[in-house]
Parts: C-alpha cells; structure tokens; sequence
C-alpha cells in the first residue's frame, strides 16, 4: 500500500511546500490539493465551488465527456469546445486520471476509464461495495480491475484520548453527507447500503463557509459510531489495524486529509510507526 497526503489550500504556499517535504521525506509518495477555488487558493474543477455558486454537480454522462477531452486535449489532439476546435499543441501525452465516487453509476464509470478511484471514507465495508461496482465496470470495460488503483481518503488523529480525536476529525464525515444527499436523491432506499445514508437524517444542513473546517457546526449531527467508521482514529495500533483492513478490501493507496492540525507530528508518527509496517503490501 501506498501512501499520500491531501492539503487544504487555506494555508500560505511556503507551508503547503514545507507539508509537501516532510511528508515526502517521511515516505508518503503522493501529494494532492483539495479543490474548491471560490473557497481557497487553487484552481481545481471544485465540487463545492459549484454548490457555492448555487449549481448542481454535473452528471456522470458529463463527467465521462470531460474526461476523453481532457486526455485528447493532453495527447496534442484537437477537440471541439461549443462548437470551437481547440488544440493543445505543446501536449505530449495525458496524465492519469482519478475519479471520485460514492454511486453505483459513477463507480462503473470509473471502472470503465479511469486510471483510479477515490472513495472519501475509510469504512472498509463501505469500500468493499463501492468496488463491486469498480470492478464490475473494469470487466465490462474488457480491462484487468486490478489496474485501476483503489484510493481510500480521510483524516487521521492519533491519540489515546478518543474524545479529542473524534472531535478534531468530525467534520469529515459532515463533508461526506453532502454526496450522500445527493445519492438518497437519485437512488432508491434499497439500492443504498444503510450504514452510508442513515447517518444524515439528522443532518439540518451544511454551511460551505466552513467546509472541511474543524470545529465547524456542520459536524454537530455526526455521531461518534460515524466517526470512527469513516475516519481513523485512536492509538497507532488501531490506525495500522484498520490499514490492514483497508489493504485486505483492495485499497491500494490511504490519502491522510491533512488538514485537522498538528500535521506536522501527525507526519511524524506515521513516519516512525505506521508506514514502516506497510512497505511493500499490495
């Protein structure tokens, strides 16, 4: 299994590159940047950019054109842009692309096209559906499901004191009900696992002001079963535990959202006492 961290870019610069040096000393061999570019510094494709704008997320036809114009357009190859032709003629060749999903159909999808997938939560039961679906698109795909890679993404906190730990990774799985909203609309009850969707029905609503945001109101409804499910949490013994779990699933890659404080020593840890263990686990 591999390793990588995800920074929210509501920091300066110097800090996202000294985070970025630490953890690649430290042996994480990934680096990612939330992206919501109304809400912070960066200049992604933003889901919550959308919702903050009052538009909806695009639907999973739209997302599977955006990707073959993206890798056309990497690859030197001429697309056309509403109804304009567009060429990139410095590209030389499309980089992978990673696909996020909570539902059966985009699941497929990426299953079908993408180079990986990435699951927000580290619910290895949760995981093993999603990739039901993964793998049943790989297949219709005529592609091995073994080559797309297989991201699970949440916060970490280590510490023996759980009440501090649940509380400063709580927002994450607020962040989480708003794709699971949106789910519950599209799906029926019964083509849901319970143990995704029943944990917002409580759920009063979601301020984007305070996305991703420790602390925030928004996690007021989360209960602790849902935190310690989605995310990891407690001494490291139980974070290499539940490392396991998620190698054993098919996760091929655990993404710590960096962002819940002290993350300087959060890296630090991991460094010492929990990559070590995972060097070389497929």
């Amino acid at each position: 299994m591999k390793f990588g961290i995800t920074l929210k870019p509501d920091i300066s610069v110097e800090r996202i590159v000294a985070l970025t040096q630490q953890a690649e000393a430290a042996g994480f061999e990934y680096g990612w940047i939330f992206d919501s570019h109304v809400l912070w510094k960066d200049i992604g494709r933003g889901d919550s950019s959308r919702r903050v704008l009052g538009k909806k997320p695009v639907t999973p036809a739209e997302l599977e054109r955006a990707v073959v114009t993206f890798r056309e357009l990497t690859a030197g190859q001429e697309v056309q842009h509403e109804g304009q032709p567009a060429r990139l003629t410095w590209a030389t060749g499309s980089p992978p692309v990673w696909i996020a999903g909570y539902g059966p159909k985009v699941l497929n999808l990426a299953g079908r096209i993408a180079d990986g997938v990435i699951l927000q939560f580290a619910d290895p039961d949760l995981i093993a559906w999603c990739l039901g679906f993964v793998r049943q698109g790989a297949r219709e795909a005529g592609r091995d499901p073994k080559s797309v890679e297989i991201m699970a993404a949440s916060p970490v906190w280590v510490s023996d004191d759980l009440a501090l730990a649940r509380q400063r990774v709580r927002w994450f799985p607020a962040l989480v009900s708003n794709h699971v909203v949106d789910l519950i609309s599209r799906y029926k009850p019964e083509e849901l696992p319970a143990s995704l969707t029943s944990y917002v029905q409580d759920r009063a609503g979601y301020d984007y002001q305070h996305h991703a945001e420790v602390g925030s109101d928004n996690a007021r409804f989360v209960t602790d079963e849902v935190v310690d499910r989605f995310c990891l949490v407690g001494p490291v013994e139980a974070h290499r535990q539940k490392l396991r779990k998620l190698a054993e699933v098919g996760v091929t890659q655990f993404n710590i959202y960096l962002m819940c404080g002290d993350e300087e020593q959060t890296l630090e840890i991991y460094k010492r006492e929990v990559l070590p263990g995972f060097r070389g686990i497929a």
